[in-house]
C-alpha cells in the first residue's frame, strides 16, 4: 500500500509552489511604509531596553529614564503615521500581494509588543506593584492586539467601521497611562480595560477624509508636545498631561456615546411599539 493509498500526502505535493509568484512579491511604496512602521516599533523597544539596562549599570535599579519614554512614544507615533498612510498609498497607487500581511505584522510589533514591553519597563520592577499583575496586563495588551488584527482580517462590519478599538489607538492609550501615572495597582488596572475594548464589538469610526486629516494633525501635535517635553522646555510636563488625558478621554467617550445612542434607539422603538 502506498502513502497515497493510506491517506498521507505525497512529498511531491509539498514542493508545489503556493500562492502568487514572481512580480507579486515585489514591494510597493505602501509596503515600505509598513516596514517603516515595524522599524519604528523595534527602535522604540531598543530605546526603552537600552535606557533600563544603562540605569541598572549605573544605579543598580532597573528603570528607564522618563525622557526615554518620550523618545519611544515619538517613534510609535511615527509608526502610527506610517500605518495611517500605507493604506492611503496602497489605494492611490498599488498594493502588493503581501500588503495586508505586512501591515498586520508591523502593527503587532509597534502597537502590540512595543506598548506591552513599555508596561513591563514602567511597572514591572516597582515594589509597589505585583510583578505577576504587570506581566498579565502587558500580555493582555499584546494578545488583545493580535486577536484584534486577526479579526480585522476576517470580519467586516456592515457600516465599514472598525469592530473594537483600533490597535494603534489602543497602544497610544496604554502609552498615555504610562506617561500620566506613576506605577501602582490602580494605574495598571485600566490597561485591562483597553485590552477589552480592542477585542470588544464596539464599533469605532474609520478615519476617512476630514477625520483622517484630524487624526494626522493629532499625531503631529503629540509629536511636538513630546519633543518639547523631552527637551525639558517650560510647560512640557503640562502639555504631556493634557495630551494624555485627551487621548484617554477620546477612547472612553466613543463607547459611552455608542451605548447612549443604542439606549436612545431602544427607547424610541419601545415608544413606537406603544403608539402602534
Amino acid at each position: 500500500m502506498t502513502t497515497a493509498d493510506a491517506g498521507w500526502p505525497l512529498e511531491e505535493a509539498d514542493d508545489e509552489p503556493r500562492g502568487p509568484v514572481g512580480k507579486a512579491f515585489r514591494l510597493s511604496a505602501a509596503d515600505s511604509l509598513s516596514l517603516g512602521n515595524a522599524l519604528c516599533g523595534f527602535l522604540a523597544v531598543c530605546v526603552l531596553a537600552w535606557s533600563a539596562i544603562t540605569s541598572l549599570q549605573q544605579t543598580g535599579k532597573f528603570s528607564a529614564d522618563p525622557r526615554f519614554f518620550g523618545t519611544a512614544v515619538v517613534l510609535l507615533l511615527l509608526g502610527a503615521t506610517c500605518d495611517l498612510f500605507d493604506g492611503l498609498v496602497a489605494r492611490k497607487f498599488r498594493a502588493s500581494a503581501m500588503g495586508a500581511e505586512l501591515d498586520n505584522l508591523a502593527d503587532v510589533i509597534s502597537f502590540g509588543f512595543a506598548p506591552a514591553f513599555m508596561v513591563v519597563i514602567w511597572a514591572g520592577f516597582n515594589p509597589k506593584v505585583p510583578f505577576v499583575l504587570v506581566m498579565v496586563a502587558a500580555a493582555s495588551v499584546l494578545l488583545a492586539g493580535v486577536i484584534r488584527l486577526a479579526r480585522f482580517a476576517c470580519v467586516k462590519t456592515k457600516s465599514g467601521d472598525f469592530m473594537g478599538l483600533p490597535i494603534p489607538m489602543g497602544a497610544m492609550t496604554v502609552v498615555s497611562i504610562v506617561l500620566l501615572f506613576p506605577p501602582s495597582i490602580w494605574a495598571v488596572l485600566p490597561i485591562f480595560g483597553i485590552a477589552y475594548l480592542m477585542v470588544s464589538r464596539i464599533e469605532y469610526p474609520k478615519p476617512k477624509g476630514n477625520l483622517a486629516a484630524g487624526v494626522l494633525a493629532w499625531m503631529m501635535i503629540n509629536v511636538a508636545c513630546l519633543t518639547i517635553w523631552a527637551a525639558g522646555l517650560a510647560g512640557g510636563d503640562r502639555l504631556i498631561q493634557v495630551g494624555a488625558v485627551m487621548q484617554v478621554a477620546i477612547v472612553a467617550a466613543i463607547p459611552l456615546r455608542i451605548l447612549m445612542f443604542k439606549h436612545e434607539k431602544r427607547k424610541e422603538r419601545k415608544e413606537t411599539g406603544r403608539v402602534g
